[in-house]
């Protein structure tokens, strides 16, 4: 280890542990906000852009697209250079595109600006995954439930904000600009603070059985995060607007009932901190996929009713909300996790998440707006095979005596 990485090792160890980890949990909280306002301002993109939905579903493409490059890049830039420079650097210039997206009238340079944007949200969400297990180690459990929290509050208040900004404004413009300005705090709350560093994780792994890299799991683990992330942002980013297509509810109601979904995945996350204390992550996942089935099932049983379609979005987002963080758990327990690990991880999360709503959308007017539910059905019930398959190969590979504390 050389000694500018010793002495940001030992800089963390102290006073500066807390203050890594808020910021950590800032910027999760804007990467929730900047995650879940594509959907609601979708509508007000495509009239400032001249363009119809079945174009402007065009957008989740661009910006998966540069989510999943942000992802695989950025995961191995994590590890080869100091991490918060880096973040501060993709929060800034996701701050200028952000700023600059609802001024944009032509609908190629606005994909291009949200690539931008998604290039910066796939460096930050696999950079604060990857430096918060570098920051605590062994004892990171609480804290990743607790990283994946703040990003669901931060998803819970986006349509909230715009909402509010079209009701003051009559226009999507300064939500835009409102969580533009969020970001600048976090840029510079974290580029004054030392970066951590994956020190002495090959000891650990050694110590503990854990092989460096299991290239079967990773693929396991990336083609589920493909299925269950298209589907948590094929349902978040379609919500409003299959609402609206039903007749369900307003605009304004429309943007609430968003809300509640990534306001029910936030209080299924900080629910998940204690149950993932007592449960195996395996019995957990389970859990949460029948949960989900279950809940677009509600919505698409009684199609035309606010009242089901609110249970299913809300039973939706509190099965979805662990899924995430409970898997990355149960990676870190088989495997040492690198920005590079993490990195083929994201690049199967930010696959699924341009896939499946671009899908949705070229299907929206031609089939109804229906297909959005039937869609993520399918592809949930996929995730249930892949995860079967998941548990089925990294079960053998556990002693037995170790069985259960390690699934």
């Amino acid at each position: 280890m050389n000694p500018s990485a010793s002495t940001r090792a030992a800089s963390l160890d102290g006073a500066n542990l807390i203050p890594t980890t808020v910021g950590y949990y800032y910027a999760f909280v804007i990467l929730g906000l900047v995650g879940a306002s594509l959907g609601p301002t979708l509508p007000g993109l495509a009239e400032h852009t001249g363009t119809h939905l079945g174009q402007i579903s065009y957008l989740f493409t661009a910006r998966s697209l540069g989510y999943l490059i942000g992802s695989f890049f950025g995961g191995r830039l994590y590890d080869r250079v100091p991490g918060h420079p880096l973040i501060a650097g993709v929060l800034t210039a996701a701050a200028v595109m952000m700023a600059l997206a609802p001024v944009i009238p032509l609908l190629w340079l606005l994909a291009a600006v949200l690539l931008i944007v998604g290039l910066a949200e796939g460096a930050l969400d696999v950079g604060g995954n990857t430096l918060l297990v570098w920051l605590h180690g062994r004892r990171v459990g609480p804290y990743m439930n607790g990283l994946h929290f703040f990003f669901g509050a931060g998803a819970f208040l986006s349509p909230i904000i715009v909402a509010q900004a079209v009701l003051f404004s009559g226009d999507i413009t300064w939500a835009y600009w409102i969580l533009a300005a969020l970001m600048i705090p976090a840029a510079i709350w974290l580029a004054r603070l030392p970066s951590p560093t994956p020190n002495g994780s090959a000891q650990r792994d050694q110590a503990s059985g854990r092989q460096r890299v299991d290239g079967p799991l990773v693929a396991l683990i990336g083609l589920f995060f493909f299925l269950y992330v298209g589907a948590e942002v094929g349902f978040g980013g379609w919500i409003y607007t299959y609402a609206v297509a039903l007749d369900l509810g307003d605009e304004a109601s429309a943007a609430y009932l968003t809300s509640g979904f990534w306001g029910a995945l936030t209080l299924g996350r900080l629910l998940g901190i204690p149950i993932a204390a007592r449960l195996r992550p395996r019995i957990i996942l389970l859990g949460d996929l029948v949960g989900c089935l279950i809940s677009v099932g509600v919505i698409l049983w009684r199609s035309d009713s606010l009242t089901a379609t609110w249970l299913g979005t809300v039973g939706l987002g509190l099965f979805m909300a662990s899924v995430f963080p409970t898997t990355l758990s149960l990676a870190e327990r088989r495997m040492a996790i690198t920005g590079r690990v993490n990195a083929w991880f994201f690049v199967g999360a930010s696959t699924g998440g341009m896939v499946l709503p671009w899908l949705i959308g070229q299907l929206f007017e031609s089939i109804g707006p229906r297909i959005t539910m039937l869609a993520i059905l399918i592809n949930l019930t996929v995730a249930v095979g892949v995860y079967i398959a998941m548990i089925l190969y990294a079960t053998p590979r556990v002693a037995p005596l170790d069985r259960q504390a390690t699934m």
